[in-house]
Protein backbone atom coordinates (compact mmCIF):
# COMPACT_ATOMS: atom_id res chain seq x y z
CA UNK A 1 0.00 0.00 0.00
CA UNK A 2 2.91 2.07 0.65
CA UNK A 3 4.97 1.88 -2.38
CA UNK A 4 2.15 0.85 -4.75
CA UNK A 5 -1.50 1.45 -3.95
CA UNK A 6 -2.56 4.41 -7.02
CA UNK A 7 1.04 5.09 -7.69
CA UNK A 8 2.76 2.31 -9.97
CA UNK A 9 2.06 -1.40 -11.09
CA UNK A 10 2.83 -4.19 -9.11
CA UNK A 11 3.57 -7.67 -10.32
CA UNK A 12 3.71 -10.55 -7.54
CA UNK A 13 4.65 -13.95 -9.40
CA UNK A 14 2.59 -16.66 -7.23
CA UNK A 15 0.51 -14.47 -4.75
CA UNK A 16 -1.93 -17.11 -4.53
CA UNK A 17 0.15 -20.61 -5.18
CA UNK A 18 -2.26 -23.76 -5.40
CA UNK A 19 -4.83 -21.15 -6.84
CA UNK A 20 -8.13 -22.90 -7.99
CA UNK A 21 -11.06 -20.95 -10.23
CA UNK A 22 -13.60 -20.38 -8.04
CA UNK A 23 -16.73 -21.71 -10.76
CA UNK A 24 -16.11 -23.90 -13.93
CA UNK A 25 -16.59 -23.26 -16.96
CA UNK A 26 -20.07 -24.65 -16.58
CA UNK A 27 -21.23 -22.77 -13.31
CA UNK A 28 -20.20 -19.51 -15.61
CA UNK A 29 -22.49 -20.44 -18.21
CA UNK A 30 -25.35 -20.70 -15.54
CA UNK A 31 -25.00 -17.76 -14.11
CA UNK A 32 -24.63 -16.11 -17.57
CA UNK A 33 -28.13 -17.25 -18.52
CA UNK A 34 -29.64 -16.16 -15.30
CA UNK A 35 -31.24 -11.91 -15.24
CA UNK A 36 -30.01 -11.54 -11.48
CA UNK A 37 -25.97 -11.79 -12.70
CA UNK A 38 -24.92 -8.96 -14.12
CA UNK A 39 -22.84 -10.61 -17.20
CA UNK A 40 -21.38 -9.65 -20.56
CA UNK A 41 -20.13 -11.50 -24.06
CA UNK A 42 -17.39 -10.02 -26.05
CA UNK A 43 -15.89 -11.42 -29.26
CA UNK A 44 -13.81 -10.12 -32.04
CA UNK A 45 -14.46 -12.64 -34.28
CA UNK A 46 -12.96 -12.38 -37.83
CA UNK A 47 -11.67 -8.98 -36.86
CA UNK A 48 -15.03 -7.54 -36.07
CA UNK A 49 -15.39 -6.70 -32.20
CA UNK A 50 -19.16 -7.21 -30.52
CA UNK A 51 -21.18 -7.02 -27.03
CA UNK A 52 -23.41 -8.55 -25.62
CA UNK A 53 -25.27 -7.94 -22.59
CA UNK A 54 -26.81 -10.86 -20.49
CA UNK A 55 -28.77 -12.34 -19.82
CA UNK A 56 -26.66 -14.70 -22.31
CA UNK A 57 -28.66 -18.31 -23.15
CA UNK A 58 -26.02 -19.87 -24.96
CA UNK A 59 -21.97 -19.13 -25.62
CA UNK A 60 -19.90 -20.24 -28.33
CA UNK A 61 -18.34 -23.07 -28.51
CA UNK A 62 -15.38 -23.47 -26.04
CA UNK A 63 -13.52 -24.67 -28.47
CA UNK A 64 -14.28 -21.34 -30.69
CA UNK A 65 -11.36 -18.56 -30.07
CA UNK A 66 -11.50 -14.90 -29.52
CA UNK A 67 -14.20 -14.08 -26.98
CA UNK A 68 -15.11 -13.81 -23.59
CA UNK A 69 -17.62 -14.32 -20.48
CA UNK A 70 -17.33 -11.37 -18.10
CA UNK A 71 -19.42 -12.26 -14.81
CA UNK A 72 -19.52 -9.24 -12.32
CA UNK A 73 -20.17 -9.30 -8.20
CA UNK A 74 -19.45 -13.16 -8.31
CA UNK A 75 -18.81 -12.87 -4.89
CA UNK A 76 -22.41 -12.72 -4.05
CA UNK A 77 -23.37 -16.24 -5.63
CA UNK A 78 -20.47 -18.45 -4.80
CA UNK A 79 -18.16 -18.91 -1.64
CA UNK A 80 -15.37 -19.54 -3.14
CA UNK A 81 -15.74 -15.90 -4.81
CA UNK A 82 -16.41 -14.38 -1.22
CA UNK A 83 -13.40 -16.23 -0.14
CA UNK A 84 -11.23 -15.39 -2.79
CA UNK A 85 -12.32 -11.49 -2.71
CA UNK A 86 -11.75 -11.70 1.45
CA UNK A 87 -8.00 -11.76 0.33
CA UNK A 88 -7.94 -7.99 -0.27
CA UNK A 89 -9.29 -6.86 3.06
CA UNK A 90 -6.34 -5.16 3.70
CA UNK A 91 -8.41 -2.22 1.87
CA UNK A 92 -11.44 -0.49 3.75
CA UNK A 93 -14.68 -2.29 3.16
CA UNK A 94 -15.84 0.93 1.80
CA UNK A 95 -13.16 0.75 -0.67
CA UNK A 96 -13.71 -2.89 -1.68
CA UNK A 97 -16.25 -3.60 -4.64
CA UNK A 98 -16.33 -6.79 -6.19
CA UNK A 99 -14.80 -10.13 -8.13
CA UNK A 100 -15.55 -10.60 -11.74
CA UNK A 101 -14.21 -13.10 -13.47
CA UNK A 102 -13.00 -13.54 -17.21
CA UNK A 103 -13.18 -16.49 -18.85
CA UNK A 104 -11.43 -16.89 -22.17
CA UNK A 105 -11.14 -18.97 -25.20
CA UNK A 106 -7.64 -19.01 -26.99
CA UNK A 107 -6.62 -14.97 -28.21
CA UNK A 108 -9.91 -13.58 -25.86
CA UNK A 109 -9.89 -9.99 -24.61
CA UNK A 110 -11.45 -7.01 -24.37
CA UNK A 111 -8.79 -4.92 -25.98
CA UNK A 112 -6.48 -2.04 -25.01
CA UNK A 113 -8.31 -0.09 -22.06
CA UNK A 114 -7.79 1.46 -19.16
CA UNK A 115 -9.68 1.52 -15.95
CA UNK A 116 -10.72 4.73 -13.87
CA UNK A 117 -10.29 2.58 -10.29
CA UNK A 118 -7.83 0.31 -9.02
CA UNK A 119 -7.49 -3.29 -10.18
CA UNK A 120 -5.58 -6.34 -8.66
CA UNK A 121 -5.65 -9.04 -11.62
CA UNK A 122 -5.71 -12.73 -10.67
CA UNK A 123 -4.86 -15.69 -13.03
CA UNK A 124 -6.56 -18.57 -11.82
CA UNK A 125 -6.44 -20.82 -14.76
CA UNK A 126 -4.32 -21.10 -18.07
CA UNK A 127 -2.24 -18.27 -19.53
CA UNK A 128 -3.01 -14.73 -20.38
CA UNK A 129 -0.82 -11.91 -21.81
CA UNK A 130 -0.94 -8.77 -20.69
CA UNK A 131 0.62 -5.38 -22.05
CA UNK A 132 0.26 -2.42 -20.14
CA UNK A 133 1.59 1.09 -20.15
CA UNK A 134 0.60 4.98 -18.80
CA UNK A 135 -1.03 5.97 -21.69
CA UNK A 136 -1.46 9.72 -22.39
CA UNK A 137 -3.81 11.54 -24.47
CA UNK A 138 -5.80 8.20 -24.70
CA UNK A 139 -8.36 8.03 -28.15
CA UNK A 140 -10.71 5.84 -28.00
CA UNK A 141 -12.07 4.00 -31.26
CA UNK A 142 -15.43 5.24 -32.66
CA UNK A 143 -16.33 2.44 -34.66
CA UNK A 144 -16.75 -0.60 -32.50
CA UNK A 145 -19.22 -0.85 -29.03
CA UNK A 146 -16.34 -1.09 -26.36
CA UNK A 147 -13.84 1.44 -24.98
CA UNK A 148 -11.23 0.32 -27.11
CA UNK A 149 -7.84 2.38 -26.59
CA UNK A 150 -6.94 3.29 -30.53
CA UNK A 151 -3.63 4.96 -29.69
CA UNK A 152 -2.66 2.03 -27.16
CA UNK A 153 1.45 2.50 -26.45
CA UNK A 154 2.71 -0.48 -24.34
CA UNK A 155 5.53 -0.20 -22.51
CA UNK A 156 5.66 -3.72 -20.44
CA UNK A 157 4.60 -7.17 -20.97
CA UNK A 158 4.07 -10.28 -18.71
CA UNK A 159 2.78 -13.37 -19.37
CA UNK A 160 0.64 -14.78 -16.48
CA UNK A 161 0.12 -18.22 -14.72
CA UNK A 162 -2.17 -19.91 -12.41
CA UNK A 163 -1.44 -18.04 -9.17
CA UNK A 164 0.23 -14.93 -10.11
CA UNK A 165 -1.07 -11.06 -9.50
CA UNK A 166 -1.06 -7.69 -11.23
CA UNK A 167 -2.09 -4.67 -9.65
CA UNK A 168 -2.78 -1.68 -11.63
CA UNK A 169 -3.60 1.81 -10.14
CA UNK A 170 -6.42 3.63 -11.66
CA UNK A 171 -5.54 5.03 -15.42
CA UNK A 172 -2.97 2.47 -16.52
CA UNK A 173 -3.87 1.24 -19.86
CA UNK A 174 -3.98 -2.32 -20.26
CA UNK A 175 -4.51 -5.28 -22.72
CA UNK A 176 -4.90 -8.91 -21.60
CA UNK A 177 -5.12 -11.80 -24.65
CA UNK A 178 -5.53 -15.12 -23.62
CA UNK A 179 -2.87 -18.00 -24.75
CA UNK A 180 -5.30 -20.97 -24.39
CA UNK A 181 -8.75 -21.00 -22.54
CA UNK A 182 -7.58 -19.10 -19.21
CA UNK A 183 -9.97 -17.44 -16.51
CA UNK A 184 -8.80 -13.96 -14.73
CA UNK A 185 -10.20 -13.00 -11.66
CA UNK A 186 -10.02 -9.04 -10.88
CA UNK A 187 -10.64 -7.21 -8.05
CA UNK A 188 -12.43 -3.61 -8.83
CA UNK A 189 -12.63 -0.91 -6.28
CA UNK A 190 -15.18 1.84 -5.24
CA UNK A 191 -13.99 5.57 -6.29
CA UNK A 192 -17.16 7.54 -6.25
CA UNK A 193 -16.82 10.89 -7.91
CA UNK A 194 -17.07 14.02 -6.17
CA UNK A 195 -20.56 15.21 -7.56
CA UNK A 196 -22.58 11.96 -7.60
CA UNK A 197 -21.43 11.49 -4.04
CA UNK A 198 -22.65 15.20 -3.31
CA UNK A 199 -26.01 14.55 -5.08
CA UNK A 200 -26.41 10.58 -3.25
CA UNK A 201 -25.81 11.85 0.46
CA UNK A 202 -28.09 15.48 -0.39
CA UNK A 203 -30.93 13.02 -1.33
CA UNK A 204 -30.61 11.56 1.96
CA UNK A 205 -30.25 13.63 3.95
CA UNK A 206 -33.53 15.96 2.94
CA UNK A 207 -35.73 12.57 2.58
CA UNK A 208 -34.87 11.46 6.13
CA UNK A 209 -37.89 11.96 8.75
CA UNK A 210 -35.95 11.96 11.75
CA UNK A 211 -33.95 15.36 10.57
CA UNK A 212 -34.51 16.71 14.07
CA UNK A 213 -35.75 20.09 13.06
CA UNK A 214 -39.65 21.64 11.81
CA UNK A 215 -39.91 20.92 7.78
CA UNK A 216 -41.79 23.66 6.82
CA UNK A 217 -43.15 24.96 3.29
CA UNK A 218 -42.06 28.09 1.66
CA UNK A 219 -44.10 31.14 1.96
CA UNK A 220 -43.99 34.50 1.27
CA UNK A 221 -46.55 36.96 2.54
CA UNK A 222 -44.39 40.18 1.83
CA UNK A 223 -44.04 39.27 -1.56
CA UNK A 224 -44.74 42.46 -3.52
CA UNK A 225 -45.96 42.29 -7.01
CA UNK A 226 -42.84 42.51 -9.84
CA UNK A 227 -42.51 43.34 -12.99
CA UNK A 228 -39.62 40.95 -13.05
CA UNK A 229 -41.21 37.82 -12.78
CA UNK A 230 -38.65 35.43 -14.09
CA UNK A 231 -36.17 36.85 -11.40
CA UNK A 232 -35.89 34.56 -8.99
CA UNK A 233 -36.53 35.65 -5.26
CA UNK A 234 -33.62 36.23 -2.98
CA UNK A 235 -36.11 34.94 -0.03
CA UNK A 236 -36.26 31.67 -2.23
CA UNK A 237 -32.12 31.59 -2.56
CA UNK A 238 -31.77 31.78 1.50
CA UNK A 239 -34.53 29.35 1.96
CA UNK A 240 -33.06 26.93 0.27
CA UNK A 241 -29.84 27.57 1.04
CA UNK A 242 -31.26 27.41 4.88
CA UNK A 243 -32.48 23.96 3.52
CA UNK A 244 -29.54 22.31 2.75
CA UNK A 245 -27.41 24.42 6.02
CA UNK A 246 -30.05 23.11 8.48
CA UNK A 247 -29.72 19.30 7.39
CA UNK A 248 -26.18 19.49 7.47
CA UNK A 249 -26.22 20.71 10.95
CA UNK A 250 -27.89 18.03 11.85
CA UNK A 251 -26.08 16.01 14.41
CA UNK A 252 -24.37 12.90 12.73
CA UNK A 253 -26.33 13.22 9.70
CA UNK A 254 -23.96 13.10 6.99
CA UNK A 255 -22.27 10.54 8.69
CA UNK A 256 -25.44 8.39 8.61
CA UNK A 257 -26.09 9.62 5.26
CA UNK A 258 -22.66 8.22 3.82
CA UNK A 259 -22.79 4.89 6.06
CA UNK A 260 -26.12 4.08 4.66
CA UNK A 261 -24.79 5.08 0.89
CA UNK A 262 -21.84 2.88 1.16
CA UNK A 263 -23.53 -0.20 2.60
CA UNK A 264 -26.69 0.06 -0.04
CA UNK A 265 -27.05 -2.75 -1.68
CA UNK A 266 -26.49 -3.42 -5.75
CA UNK A 267 -29.76 -3.49 -7.77
CA UNK A 268 -29.28 -7.07 -8.27
CA UNK A 269 -28.91 -8.46 -4.91
CA UNK A 270 -31.61 -10.17 -2.85
CA UNK A 271 -31.75 -11.81 0.04
CA UNK A 272 -33.59 -14.99 1.29
CA UNK A 273 -35.83 -14.77 4.65
CA UNK A 274 -33.85 -16.77 7.24
CA UNK A 275 -34.99 -17.12 11.41
CA UNK A 276 -33.70 -16.04 14.35
CA UNK A 277 -31.13 -17.32 15.85
CA UNK A 278 -31.01 -20.43 17.74
CA UNK A 279 -29.75 -20.28 21.25
CA UNK A 280 -25.96 -20.97 21.52
CA UNK A 281 -25.25 -20.45 17.94
CA UNK A 282 -22.73 -18.25 16.29
CA UNK A 283 -23.22 -15.81 13.96
CA UNK A 284 -21.50 -15.71 10.25
CA UNK A 285 -22.05 -12.47 7.97
CA UNK A 286 -24.19 -13.12 4.55
CA UNK A 287 -21.48 -13.11 1.89
CA UNK A 288 -24.74 -10.79 -0.52
CA UNK A 289 -24.02 -8.36 2.98
CA UNK A 290 -22.20 -5.35 3.58
CA UNK A 291 -21.31 -4.30 7.23
CA UNK A 292 -19.49 -1.31 8.20
CA UNK A 293 -19.18 0.95 11.06
CA UNK A 294 -17.86 4.33 12.18
CA UNK A 295 -17.51 5.92 15.68
CA UNK A 296 -21.15 6.22 16.49
CA UNK A 297 -23.03 3.58 13.93
CA UNK A 298 -23.17 0.23 12.39
CA UNK A 299 -24.46 0.37 9.18
CA UNK A 300 -25.77 -2.60 7.08
CA UNK A 301 -27.51 -3.19 3.72
CA UNK A 302 -28.57 0.68 3.54
CA UNK A 303 -29.63 1.32 7.60
CA UNK A 304 -28.21 2.24 10.10
CA UNK A 305 -27.91 2.07 14.06
CA UNK A 306 -26.88 3.40 17.01
CA UNK A 307 -23.91 1.27 19.01
CA UNK A 308 -21.94 2.12 21.86
CA UNK A 309 -20.31 -0.20 24.39
CA UNK A 310 -20.13 -3.65 24.37
CA UNK A 311 -22.58 -3.69 21.68
CA UNK A 312 -20.41 -1.66 19.40
CA UNK A 313 -17.03 -3.35 20.10
CA UNK A 314 -18.82 -6.96 18.88
CA UNK A 315 -20.88 -5.39 16.10
CA UNK A 316 -17.33 -4.17 14.63
CA UNK A 317 -16.37 -7.20 15.29
CA UNK A 318 -18.65 -8.82 13.11
CA UNK A 319 -17.59 -6.21 10.33
CA UNK A 320 -14.28 -7.02 10.21
CA UNK A 321 -14.45 -10.88 10.72
CA UNK A 322 -17.49 -11.60 9.69
CA UNK A 323 -18.28 -13.71 12.02
CA UNK A 324 -18.95 -13.79 15.87
CA UNK A 325 -18.52 -17.29 17.95
CA UNK A 326 -21.34 -18.37 19.85
CA UNK A 327 -19.86 -17.29 23.56
CA UNK A 328 -19.27 -13.64 21.56
CA UNK A 329 -23.39 -14.16 20.72
CA UNK A 330 -24.02 -14.52 24.31
CA UNK A 331 -22.30 -11.11 25.22
CA UNK A 332 -24.75 -9.13 23.33
CA UNK A 333 -27.36 -6.89 25.02
CA UNK A 334 -30.89 -8.11 24.88
CA UNK A 335 -31.46 -5.44 22.22
CA UNK A 336 -28.51 -6.61 20.50
CA UNK A 337 -29.56 -9.92 20.51
CA UNK A 338 -33.08 -8.76 19.47
CA UNK A 339 -31.58 -6.54 16.33
CA UNK A 340 -29.52 -9.79 15.15
CA UNK A 341 -32.28 -11.92 15.60
CA UNK A 342 -33.97 -9.32 13.14
CA UNK A 343 -30.51 -9.67 10.40
CA UNK A 344 -31.25 -13.55 10.62
CA UNK A 345 -34.93 -13.26 9.50
CA UNK A 346 -34.06 -10.99 6.44
CA UNK A 347 -31.52 -13.16 5.78
CA UNK A 348 -28.42 -10.65 6.59
CA UNK A 349 -26.74 -12.96 8.52
CA UNK A 350 -26.87 -16.56 9.22
CA UNK A 351 -26.28 -19.14 12.27
CA UNK A 352 -22.33 -20.34 12.65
Amino acid sequence: MRRHWEKKPLLVRQALPAIKPPASRVELARLAASADVESRLVSAFDGRWALRQGPIAKLPPFSKPGWTLLVQGLEQHLPAAKQLLSEFRFVPEARLDDLMISYASDGGGVGPHFDSYDVFLIQVQGKRRWRIGKQKNALLRSDVPLKIIANFEPEEEYLLEAGDLLYLPPGWAHDGVAEGECMTCSVGFRSPWRADLAKDLLQRLMGDDDQGYVNRMYSDPKQPATAQPGMIPEALHLFAQDAVERALRQPLALERALGEALTEPKARVWFEPGAPLPQGAGVSLDRRSRLMYDHHHVFINGESFLAGGRDQRLIWLLADQHALSAGQVAQLSAGARELLDQWAEDGWVQAA
